[in-house]
């Protein structure tokens, strides 16, 4: 049966054969034993409705086994024998470019390059999902390769519902992910409800097709850490970055350290995922012990050597390792996923990874108690070395979050304010956000390489002439991003499709999608995908990340996501996608994403305009009416170019007034 055949078919008629369990797969761990005995009967009557009743007797069973052994049912059976990547756009069947553009990003977001544990379905982030099962996979992707242009697919938590009449200029697919009633948002809730099979955690461009491997967070890293030294006044060559978690947000952190130039540690638990990330060339070096890594670190301090390393162990100790003989570190952060704390998202120290995965399954209480100590311990080393001149930031994976309810240090001197400030606080806020620059992506639906070199050199020509006319408020983020983008290719940072990221306000994300559309009416490339990472101006509601320099009160409401992934379905976006969580937790912040195909038409034109200039400016007034002083600037700038932007604009009140009453 051919590839499209396959598509096409959807769940088999007849069963395909059992498949064995693959060791050498990274697998998710084993999730805690939840269900009531109940509760165990209603997942698998959840689970066999995808399937005729004449297989009900042969898998029920399976399921069972599934449930019990896993926590959960993923249908390894029906898991498909082809390759799992992004194909060029022609390869997909079906009646609509747009759906077929989507079915690429999916299998994107699957590919054993990109995804963290391929057969649970899991992108990233620990428990990221595209879907909770195999049958959901088959029946979207059927789906997908039957719409036309005036049918709308709509996913509930990665249940294709199913296709329904719109029009040409509707979303073609809108994804909802854990949109679940605010009182029933506790991570408990989570692992029963997805037990159960009726949601699951989308994280932020896993569960909405968007993610384009290791690349988006290596740009953000990268930023980060080069205006991190800057806020120091270092330069990074011989200075050193500490962190850990190379599983959840792939080799990002060791790879955006090498880029900005400076030596990087980085621990992790999990040596399959090590290996792979020295395997891809994410990391240089992979060191075992910790004498030898305070060795290797000196001689690359000494000859001011640009190097990653990777330490196969608990960061707790690297950090404790470094105090006690005394090597400086100038950077340190924390990458593991800290949002899923319970269920593999970080590690406790003194245990090895394999007894640790035990506990986590039979013990979860125990193990609990086992995090929250590692978590005091962890506080407790790194605010030794900040004592010293270590510059500490949160890189908004809920460390800090996780750190303060298990009691560690971690809390400022009003015990409200957490001691160390986000990395969005102090960097990327401020300097990117309130300004409008965010992740801007795209991906070449070809999958031609070459492609993706003539949108790289199309990009950076844009930027060149936007960066002649910018007022001086943005100049350091325009260089940054054109050098990112003359040294992408160097930097061989493609994992998957075709794709590439960079940082652009609206201007800058307009003018690059409208000479990409012009390019391919002139047949020099072929259509392409434009998205964004959800981490950005307007796409999400955050208050210990995107919008923690948010200080008007306004930070732990959600109505800006909201607006956005609203104003995007109805300004031309291809397919649009909110979810509950997404990179500090489940409960914690609330994401709106897009994803847009662009073909050379002047339909396409219009589209990307309208939406692309909401989706930043939205985010743009939002943060303007916090007074957050860049935004104001951004937001003045924005109304001075489109006539029709109208924004309530905040009067700024003297503190000295305020302060005569209270």
């Amino acid at each position: 049966m051919t590839f499209a055949a396959q598509i096409q078919q959807g769940i088999p008629d007849v069963l395909p054969k059992k498949k064995e369990y693959e060791v050498a797969i990274n697998h998710a761990p084993k999730r805690k034993d939840i269900l009531t005995s109940s509760e165990k009967k209603l997942a698998l009557t959840n689970a066999l409705r995808y399937f005729d009743k004449k297989h009900h007797a042969t898998l029920l069973p399976e399921f069972a086994e599934e449930l019990a052994n896993y926590g959960r049912i993923y249908m390894y059976r029906f898991r498909p024998e082809y390759e799992m990547k992004a194909r060029a756009i022609s390869e997909y069947p079906g009646k609509s470019t747009q759906a077929k553009a989507i079915m690429l990003m999916i299998q994107n977001n699957l590919d054993y390059a990109v995804a963290q544990h391929p057969h649970e379905l899991i992108t990233y982030g620990g428990n990221g999902a595209v879907f909770q099962n195999w049958a959901q996979y088959l029946l979207t992707m059927k789906y997908l390769s039957e719409m036309t242009d005036k049918q709308t697919l709509t996913m509930y938590s990665g249940h294709p519902m199913g296709l329904f009449p719109s029009h040409k200029n509707a979303p073609r697919v809108v994804v909802t992910n854990g949109m679940v009633i605010p009182n029933y948002s506790k991570p408990d809730d989570l692992e029963k409800m997805n037990a159960l099979g009726v949601s699951q955690y989308g994280q932020m461009t896993a569960g909405s097709y968007m993610y384009i491997g290791p690349q988006g967070i290596v740009h953000g890293t990268t930023i980060t850490v080069l205006n991190a030294f800057r806020k120091i006044n270092k330069t990074p060559a011989g200075n050193l970055f500490v962190t850990s978690g190379l599983g959840g947000m792939s080799g990002a952190q060791p790879k955006a350290g090498t880029i900005a130039g400076c030596i990087t540690v980085c621990a992790e638990v999990n040596p399959k995922i090590t290996q792979i990330r020295l395997d891809q060339g994410w990391i240089d070096e992979k060191i075992t012990d910790l004498d030898v890594l305070v060795a290797r670190v000196k001689s690359a301090k000494l000859s001011k050597e640009v190097v990653s390393l990777a330490y196969l162990g608990n960061v707790v100790d690297v950090w404790e390792k470094f105090d006690k003989v005394g090597i400086h570190v100038d950077l340190g952060s924390d990458q593991t996923s800290l949002h899923n704390p319970w269920a593999g998202g970080y590690y406790p120290a003194d245990l090895s990874f394999e007894a640790a995965n035990t506990m986590m399954a039979e013990n979860p209480a125990l193990f609990k108690e086992k995090v929250q100590e590692t978590l005091k311990r962890h506080a407790n080393a790194i605010n030794k070395h900040t004592a010293r001149g270590t510059y500490f930031f949160d890189y908004g994976n809920a460390f800090l979050l996780e750190a303060s309810r298990a009691g560690a240090d971690v809390m400022a001197d009003n015990k409200v304010d957490f001691k160390y400030s986000s990395y969005v606080q102090d960097i990327m806020g401020p300097m990117c956000f309130d300004y409008g620059f965010g992740p801007f992506r795209w991906v070449c639906a070809s999958g031609d390489p070459a492609d993706l070199v003539k949108t790289d050199a199309i990009a950076c020509r844009v930027l060149e002439k936007i960066k002649q006319q910018s007022p001086p408020e943005i100049q350091q983020q325009m260089a940054d991003n054109i050098q990112w983008i003359q040294g992408a290719q160097k930097n061989n940072l493609v994992v998957g499709s075709q794709a590439r990221i960079l940082y652009a306000d609206a201007e800058g994300r307009i003018k690059i999608a409208k000479a990409f559309n012009k390019a391919i009416k002139r047949g020099e490339i072929g259509n392409v995908i434009l998205g964004r990472d959800h981490h950005d101006v307007s796409g999400t509601d955050s208050p210990y990340r995107e919008t923690s320099n948010i200080y008007d009160g306004s930070k732990f409401t959600a109505d800006m996501a909201i607006q956005n992934v609203i104003g995007d379905s109805f300004r031309g976006a291809t397919w649009v996608s909110v979810h509950n969580g997404g990179g500090v937790g489940w409960g914690e912040v609330i994401n709106g994403g897009f994803g847009m195909l662009i073909d050379g038409s002047k339909s396409a034109s219009k589209r990307l305009e309208s939406m692309l200039f909401w989706d930043v400016t939205n985010g743009i007034s939002r943060r303007s009416w916090a007074r957050n002083e860049a935004a104001v600037f951004a937001i003045n700038r924005a109304m001075k170019s489109e006539e029709n932007l109208k924004v309530t604009l905040p009067n700024i009140v003297d503190d000295a007034l305020i302060n005569t009453i209270i």
